[in-house]
């Protein structure tokens, strides 16, 4: 499969739209992230994905990782894009710069994030992981715990693991069994199986860093006695090199869907030694950290896949010949006009389009958020990235499969063949809707605990902010409609969640998707009012405010009905 940086809608967006040297003047540590800076890093991280990821793609998918006696084998050609990949400092980006870190913005994260994952969803799984391990390090480990970990995390000497679930314990990790038993020296004796380990047990580093949640003999039930342990592959010696062996294996892969070159592992613990990361009982709060960021990253493997899907199912479309436009022949030397003549193929790879370029503009928003609330100290910035982590990744996840499914139907046969890759794209993207909590957890987390517990309040702050910034006249009228759609909704389920229990599970789902096509819309009329817009641009902005932006009519009134069409279905039929 091919694939094509979109460095030119990127350099649109970082300059012409969001004017991000304005958004970080006030910022000291990105003074010397100069616009020629930014796009040189993201001009390499597109040759980086097309020309090092892309192309071993589709063999990593037909090839797999193999299992022998504990030993894990990634497809060939992925030990050495690894080494070049670690080698230009890509798992370092974002990294803290007293430990090896480049410091850099997480808006310009998210923007090489999307390519790497649009090129090689498998492959960067390895890659997401470590970043989420060192992020969860910095913010929770000792010094000695950082000095130790963070500089080979950043360099791709070790990678990085999270082990949460387990058989017996989907989403309820309070139900854990794994138990960590103290020993003398401070360490810790972890013991238990988890299952669905992402980068558990691979060849691609001379390391991997486990982050197992894991409960002390003297814990709390539930979620509050769950703490978390840092449990290393090897165990590093007193110079920091791998040492002994740690009684940590893989004792098999799991046969999945899809990103079948990602070794996904279940991992036996036999007394491994590990190190308490953060305070006792406090695992769960920790592992958010990680947890956080790996759910944003999810979301833009949803928005890589979207980009790839629209890129393989325009490319099609260009150049089959098939049937005659509505309006009489467009090629008329030829057999048959090309799909594109026809309407409905039209609406697919728009639809596809106008999720994708709408998404990274919304990945950039959420990414700016995150640097604002982490550099400059504002709140406001802080509360919008909470607000918008589960619309982030329940969204543009669902958006990309949306999109990878629709641009399978514009191959029609062929998108059903395996070496078209439109297939590929749909089975590695299912996943993105699953893990790292599912679509309908991450919509109960924005109702619950972001929407109802403030009564709203940040919702409508963030709806404030979005009316502070002007739009064209020809966008106003439908995103004033939208904004008032989103408050009149909100206020509804605050008002009536007080009387029914069973309505925030009810409508979470539609709830987040009211909210994701509605900052869309502002996203979208803030990229068509750019003067520098391409007429593109201007077309499938028209597109979004045409075609899918009315899905919000839809949406509005399936909230505003009563739950008992959902809690009153007796169980007994099921």
């Amino acid at each position: 499969m091919e694939y094509k940086a979109p460095e030119q809608d990127i350099a649109f967006l970082l300059n012409d739209v969001f004017d991000v040297q304005k958004e970080w003047s006030d910022i000291p540590a990105f003074a010397d992230f100069t616009d020629d800076l930014l796009a040189a890093v993201v001009s390499e991280g597109g040759r980086v994905a097309s020309g090092v990821l892309a192309p071993i793609n589709q063999s990593g998918d037909a090839q797999g990782c193999t299992w022998n006696d504990g030993e894990v084998r990634t497809p060939e050609g992925f030990p050495q894009a690894f080494a070049e990949f670690v080698g230009g400092g890509w798992l370092g980006l974002s990294g803290n710069p007293e430990y090896g870190g480049q410091g850099m913005p997480k808006m310009l994260g998210c923007l090489i994030e999307e390519m790497f994952w649009a090129a090689n969803p498998s492959f960067y799984l390895y890659g997401t992981l470590t970043v989420g391990a060192a992020l969860c390090i910095d913010s929770h480990g000792t010094a000695e715990q950082k000095g130790m970990y963070l500089p080979r995390l950043y360099s791709g000497e070790w990678t990085g693991a999270m082990g949460l679930t387990e058989s017996h314990a989907g989403t309820d990790l309070g139900l854990i069994r794994t138990k960590a038993e103290p020993n003398a020296d401070g360490s810790y004796a972890i013991s238990g199986t988890k299952i669905f380990i992402t980068s558990g047990e691979h060849d691609l580093a001379e390391n991997i860093v486990h982050l197992v949640l894991a409960k002390l003999p003297d814990a709390p039930g539930g979620s509050r006695g769950i703490s978390l342990f840092i449990v290393p592959k090897f165990l590093p010696d007193a110079d920091g090199n791998p040492g002994a062996r740690n009684a940590v294996a893989s004792g098999s892969l799991e046969h999945k869907m899809g990103i079948r070159a990602s070794a996904t592992n279940v991992m036996n613990f036999d007394g491994a030694t590990g190190w308490l990361l953060g305070e006792p009982n406090q695992g769960l709060a920790c592992m958010f950290t990680m947890m956080n960021y790996e759910r944003l990253s999810v979301g833009l493997q949803g928005l890589g896949a979207g980009e790839m899907a629209y890129q393989l199912g325009a490319a099609y479309a260009r150049d089959r010949l098939q049937g005659r436009a509505p309006a009489g022949p467009q090629n008329a030397d030829g057999p048959a006009d090309s799909l594109l003549v026809h309407p409905d193929v039209r609406r697919m790879l728009l639809t596809a389009r106008a999720y994708s370029e709408g998404g990274r503009a919304f990945a950039m928003f959420a990414g700016l958020q995150l640097d604002r609330g982490k550099y400059a100290n504002d709140p406001t910035a802080q509360a919008f990235s909470e607000l918008l982590t589960p619309v982030a990744k329940a969204f543009m996840s669902d958006r990309g499969f949306e999109s990878a499914v629709a641009a399978q139907q514009v191959f029609g046969g062929h998108g059903y063949i395996q070496e078209w890759g439109a297939e590929q794209v749909v089975r590695d993207t299912r996943i993105a809707q699953i893990y790292e909590g599912t679509n309908g957890v991450q919509a109960m987390d924005l109702i619950g605990r972001k929407v109802l517990r403030d009564g709203g309040r940040t919702l409508e702050d963030l709806v404030a902010h979005m009316r502070g910034v002007a739009v064209s006249d020809a966008y106003a009228a439908p995103l004033e409609a939208a904004f008032e759609r989103l408050l009149e909704s909100t206020r509804s389920v605050v008002r009536r969640s007080q009387e029914d229990a069973n309505l925030p599970g009810a409508v979470a789902t539609d709830y987040l998707d009211l909210v994701g096509h509605t900052v869309y819309a502002w996203l979208w009329g803030r990229m068509a009012s750019a003067p520098t817009a391409s007429d593109a641009k201007q077309a499938t902005a028209r597109f979004y405010f045409d075609r899918l932006l009315p899905r919000t009519l839809g949406l509005a009134a399936s909230i505003e009905a009563a739950a008992a069409a959902v809690s009153d279905f007796p169980e007994e039929a099921f």
